[in-house]
């Protein structure tokens, strides 16, 4: 099980990223004292991102977070009307998928469904 990812974000996109995080099912969970100051932490389902905050993020260009998403199509929805754009993609596993752009920039794919295996 992985049990979470850390995202390098601005500062400035720290509210934003937590926002969009948000409309995925996530909630903010609060990180250890030591880190507070330089990290924002959300949850779902015992999974976590870690927004860590550095004024020059690093984000890359194809990687992604790949999440399952509760009822695709309302968080497609939520996007949409919070701004967002999300890309469908070809379809695997007869299940839909979509790229979204978080803010800081970083690629998060979309999933009704994981893999039957």
């Amino acid at each position: 099980m992985i049990h979470h990812i850390t995202l390098e974000t601005r500062p400035a996109d720290v509210d934003a990223a937590l926002a969009f995080w948000t409309l995925l099912g996530f909630a903010p969970v609060t990180p250890p004292a030591s880190l507070a100051t330089r990290a924002a932490w959300m949850q779902r389902a015992g999974t976590q991102i870690h927004l860590l905050f550095v004024d020059r993020p690093t984000v890359m260009p194809e990687g992604h977070v790949a999440v399952v998403v509760e009822d695709y199509e309302a968080a497609l929805q939520r996007l949409r009307v919070a701004g967002f754009a999300p890309e469908p993609r070809r379809e695997h596993w007869n299940a839909p998928r979509a790229y979204v752009v978080a803010p800081g920039g970083h690629r998060v794919e979309l999933m009704a469904a994981p893999p039957p295996y």
